[in-house]
């Protein structure tokens, strides 16, 4: 576990930051919704209830995207989980498809999870996986009541040179993804040292407008 010593906004400094742990399903499994609660919707296809149902219950398995493993949380001073984080490692993503499509049999079951691997396909159009030389930083989300106090910025920092995750930056290019109307988000990004990368490709006309995203790349130099 990790102390905050020195950051800028004063409810930063009483934070901790420790990997994710399976206990932590029902409390991180809200703000993993959080970070992207309309993809989440358009993806499972059910109530917000549902998703962050069924996001606790991937949240606690060993395996997947979703996993505990892939997480670091943020910790305030009452021990409360307040900010959560995950890096996708390119070079550690082989099995994951295999796996969500075990872990959607297994919470929705046969009827539920075809349309929603369809309904995945076209997400994946405008989210990609990351490359092999790539670690994909997602779930990033924050407590409503600590928003602005530069919990994020700080678990990020502390998140970043972490080479069993990926995020040894500049050996790694670390990316994450962003919605077009997420501007808050964004700019935030931006303050951290992410860049803008320009579209490659159209937005599938079967991805609701409002999904259209911005991938950006970590390139703290151009920070300006």
């Amino acid at each position: 576990m990790t102390t905050v010593s020195t950051f800028a906004a004063p409810q930063a400094q009483t934070l901790t930051f420790r990997p994710a742990r399976a206990s932590d399903a029902l409390v991180c499994a809200p703000l993993v919704f959080a970070s992207g609660e309309h993809e989440f919707e358009f993806f499972l296809g059910v109530s917000p209830e549902r998703c962050i149902t069924f996001l606790a219950f991937a949240f606690g398995l060993n395996g997947g995207r979703f996993s505990w493993r892939r997480h670091e949380v943020a910790v305030d001073a009452n021990g409360e989980v307040v900010a959560v984080l995950a890096a996708h490692d390119g070079r550690r993503i082989v099995a994951d498809d295999p796996h969500v499509v075990f872990t959607l049999l297994r919470h929705f079951g046969v009827l539920r999870t075809v349309p929603m691997l369809l309904r995945g396909l076209v997400l994946e159009t405008e989210l990609p996986k990351p490359r092999r030389a790539q670690t994909l930083v997602a779930h990033c989300a924050t407590r409503e009541e600590s928003r602005g106090t530069g919990t994020f910025s700080a678990l990020f920092a502390h998140a970043l040179g972490n080479v069993e995750r990926g995020l040894d930056a500049p050996a790694r290019e670390i990316v994450l993804d962003v919605l077009v109307r997420n501007t808050r988000a964004a700019a935030l990004y931006r303050r951290l040292g992410f860049v803008d990368l320009p579209r490659r490709k159209p937005r599938s006309k079967r991805l609701p407008a409002e999904l259209e995203s911005i991938r950006m790349r970590f390139e703290p130099r151009k920070q300006r």
